[in-house]
């Protein structure tokens, strides 16, 4: 422990003025170097929009896919039945039902990272609202989680798709991975990423659109990412 203790310090120096910007692929570097924990940290980014999503037009939501994935196993719940219910099954869904799936989420059993629905079973879904909706887990055709296509949207959301929803103070958090991905990795996620933000800008927003991006770790410091390298 004093060893990891005297390495981030020393670390933590070569930073110096916090007000600094960095590349970024100098800064998912440095991210590594500064790395003092056993366990395997995500690495996520943050962007700060110049929008007020308290209007409607200045909305900034939708679904990216990770090209290098997440690092994590999403758990995905399907309502369907027939050919539908066997097509989600066949493409990974953990759990796929009608009525019994109603029964068993309204039962507490929310441990899922997406759920899908097809159209004719938004009147059973729709029950669900109080319970799914607080945990953004609601199925919406605008993000392509109820559709009739179910296996597409299990085979995406096991592959590295992502939702992306700005907050009130008008920031965008997420997850680009694992700090055990390789550097190409992180940056080949962390441009999908930013460039689905970039092109998710809604009609009511005013000004500079991208004000401040930085990346950071689990357990690290925010590093603040130069602009210049970001188009949009």
């Amino acid at each position: 422990m004093v060893k990891l203790a005297k390495k981030a310090k020393s670390l933590t120096a070569k930073l110096g003025d916090n007000q600094k910007l960095y590349g970024v692929d100098e800064a998912i570097q440095l991210l590594k170097d500064l790395k003092t924990t056993k366990f395997d940290e995500s690495i996520e980014v943050a962007l700060n929009l110049g929008v007020d999503p308290r209007h409607a037009d200045q909305m900034v939501r939708g679904m990216v896919v990770l090209p290098s994935g997440t690092g994590k196993d999403v758990k995905v719940a399907v309502f369907a039945r027939g050919d539908k219910a066997e097509a989600a099954l066949a493409a990974g869904a953990d759990k796929v039902g009608a009525e019994d799936l109603l029964e068993d989420m309204q039962a507490g059993n929310l441990d899922y990272g997406r759920v899908i629905a097809t159209p004719d079973m938004m009147g059973i879904v729709g029950r669900l609202g109080k319970v799914l909706g607080p945990k953004g887990l609601m199925p919406n055709p605008k993000l392509g989680t109820v559709t009739p296509n179910v296996a597409e949207a299990v085979k995406a959301a096991k592959s590295g798709q992502i939702e992306f929803r700005v907050e009130k103070a008008g920031i965008i958090h997420g997850g680009i991975g694992k700090m055990s991905f390789g550097n190409e990795a992180i940056r080949a996620n962390f441009n999908a990423f930013v460039d689905a933000i970039v092109k998710a800008k809604p009609a009511g927003a005013k000004g500079k659109y991208l004000q401040k991006v930085s990346v950071s770790s689990s357990m690290g410091p925010g590093l603040k990412i130069d602009l210049a390298e970001i188009h949009g």
